[in-house]
């Protein structure tokens, strides 16, 4: 294995989250979190209750998302809601 496919030190990863920002940080977990809920929303991967934990933790994180970024979180968590309501309702 070359030294620059070695796995990190637990020096050098405690050096890079030194140089993470909280607020990126914070909207690449809302973007996983939307994305985690999409996909237990999928009828061939339907998890419910991931989905609504992750609606959830989405929601939470909202007030401390970037005020810029919070109209398209609160679109994506609209969207997420009413796609939870679509796959929770009885099939008909």
């Amino acid at each position: 294995m070359s030294e620059s496919q070695a796995e990190p030190t637990a020096e050098q990863v405690v050096e890079e989250l030194r140089k993470v920002k909280v607020g990126e940080l914070l909207v690449h977990t809302s973007s996983m979190l939307a994305s985690l809920a999409y996909g237990k929303l999928a009828p061939e991967t339907r998890d419910l209750a991931q989905a609504q934990l992750s609606i959830e933790a989405l929601k939470a994180l909202m007030a401390v998302l970037p005020e810029e970024l919070r109209r398209d979180f609160n679109t994506v968590v609209a969207n997420l809601q009413l796609a939870y309501a679509d796959a929770a309702a009885p099939a008909e």
